[in-house]
């Protein structure tokens, strides 16, 4: 998810001294009428701080729990020296947290991505303690180091996907300056639903790299919510839209459902990537129902698609209806 949002002059241009002069140790930066502009230059008071020291000094006090902030830190000593911090608290407003995660490409593209590296996105204040970035630092050193042959030929796939996107992505503008990238088929699948015609089930997830919405292949058509809760990924989220075709109370139905799993997974990365998923949930939506005009009869939200259940499902489509029984009047003695 891309909006479309760009960099202002003026936050190019304090980018810049940041680049030219090592007295410089950081940059803020945040999204003010519809443009990313800049906050401060953040500049130790001794020349011989210590990357603890200035995130202490200068960093942490200026970190809050609502406001979200685009953070640029000189954290290494050769090039690329930069890393693109994204801080976005859950207590931010939904839609400031929309834009600032789909903006934090937009923001290291429009800068010069060949100046950064490494992207960092933290909820918490802690995440961007001196210890917070030595955790993130341990987490990164997991992954297998690669040869410069794997390396080149991720490159080669990533150029290739980036190719691919041009063609068979369409721009879903939801407002003046947020527009989401839906894959065609995802589109296409939901337009197909959405007739009626073959196709019950539509599965979309957001590729990482990408932020992409894209379409799930699945080739069977679930009966029922037992075999729909079977073919839902259990590992990872998943966006659901099912037209579950039933009977109830002698006449028939299919309404379209969407469900909105998301299950636990351990790693911090797997939690980031989680996090995408509610902030594009309600854009989703709004793709069904308004671009493609999909009429959504009921919306769930569970993190197993084991909590799936028709018991459930026909719970919320067909609650029963309690009837009171009329006060009976007692007989009055001797009759």
């Amino acid at each position: 998810m891309q909006s479309g949002i760009s960099a202002s002059q003026e936050l190019v241009s304090q980018f810049n001294t940041l680049l030219t002069s090592d007295k410089h140790f950081g940059l803020l930066a945040t999204i003010s009428s519809e443009s990313l502009e800049p906050i401060c230059l953040l500049t130790p008071t001794s020349p011989t701080a210590s990357f603890a020291d200035n995130v202490a000094a200068l960093l942490t006090p200026r970190l809050t729990r609502e406001e979200p902030l685009y953070i640029i830190v000189r954290r290494h000593a050769s090039a690329p020296r930069l890393a693109a911090v994204t801080y976005v608290p859950d207590a931010a407003k939904v839609r400031q947290k929309m834009l600032f995660a789909s903006t934090r490409l937009t923001l290291v593209r429009e800068l010069g991505g060949e100046h950064f590296r490494e992207t960092i996105f933290a909820t918490t204040p802690d995440d961007l303690t001196a210890a917070g970035f030595a955790r993130h630092d341990a987490h990164a050193a997991v992954d297998a180091p690669l040869t410069e042959e794997e390396r080149s030929l991720g490159e080669v796939k990533r150029a290739e996907q980036e190719a691919g996107a041009g063609t068979g992505v369409r721009e879903i503008h939801l407002s003046k300056s947020l527009a989401m990238p839906v894959a065609e088929g995802a589109l296409a699948a939901l337009e197909e639903l959405a007739g009626g015609a073959g196709r019950s089930l539509v599965m979309l997830k957001i590729n990482p790299d990408s932020e992409v919405v894209e379409l799930v292949p699945e080739d069977s058509n679930p009966s029922s919510i037992s075999e729909l809760a079977r073919v839902i990924s259990a590992t990872e989220p998943r966006f659901t839209f099912y037209r579950f075709a039933h009977s109830h109370g002698g006449s028939e139905s299919s309404p379209v459902l969407f469900f909105y799993t998301c299950p636990p997974a351990p790693g911090t990365k797997a939690i980031k990537f989680r996090m995408m998923y509610p902030l594009m949930k309600r854009a989703v939506l709004t793709v069904a129902e308004t671009d493609v005009g999909l009429k959504i009869e009921k919306k769930f939200e569970v993190e197993e698609p084991s909590e799936i259940t028709e018991g459930s499902v026909l719970g919320e489509l067909h609650p029963k209806v309690e009837t009171r029984q009329a006060f009976s009047r007692p007989k009055r003695p001797g009759r």
